[in-house]
């Protein structure tokens, strides 16, 4: 229950705060950006079965793969795309967080 709880509030609400702290004068417009970013979490639609508590992401479906964080990051020095890179990467770490919970 406790990590279920951390995990979605890091998808949900850590978003909004580094918006809020980074991205202040489009703070919302920078949040629901980084929300949108969680369609990232679709290729989680081509594993059987779709969820598995017990499966760590990272690496396993191919937009959580090492060589897409890679372009994750790369995206960061792009200045029109870095609030999209920071919310991707964001949300590796989560669930990289969720793989040693």
């Amino acid at each position: 229950m406790l990590q279920t709880l951390v995990h979605y509030s890091l998808h949900l609400l850590a978003p909004g705060l580094i918006a809020w702290v980074f991205f202040r004068e489009n703070w919302l417009k920078a949040w629901l950006i980084m929300l949108l970013t969680m369609l990232v979490d679709l290729d989680h639609l081509l594993a059987t079965p779709i969820f598995d508590p017990e499966r760590c992401s990272i690496n396993f479906h191919p937009l959580h793969s090492y060589w897409a964080i890679g372009a994750y990051f790369a995206l960061f020095f792009v200045p029109k795309l870095r609030v999209v890179a920071v919310g991707l990467l964001f949300h590796m770490l989560t669930d990289f967080i969720d793989c040693h919970w």
